[in-house]
């Protein structure tokens, strides 16, 4: 691989496939001791974090279950 003149690499496709680097995917440039990481950017927040604990169920779940199951 070589960086052309306006500093822009090819990642091969087969490892675009692998690591999901699909078109407009936001990546960073990490700095190591030994060169440059290429990370795939993440969301800060996962779905199911931004939905945890919503619904302010009773912490005892055996007792939820009992009531729901008409016990």
């Amino acid at each position: 691989m070589k960086v052309s003149e306006r500093g822009q690499i090819t990642i091969p496709k087969l490892l675009r496939d692998r690591f999901g680097l699909s078109k407009d995917v936001e990546v960073d440039l990490v700095p190591t001791s030994n060169g440059v990481l290429i990370q795939k950017r993440t969301r800060r927040r996962h779905p199911v974090d931004a939905v945890y604990g919503v619904l302010n169920r009773p912490a005892d779940t055996d007792k939820y279950i009992d009531e729901i199951r008409g016990r």
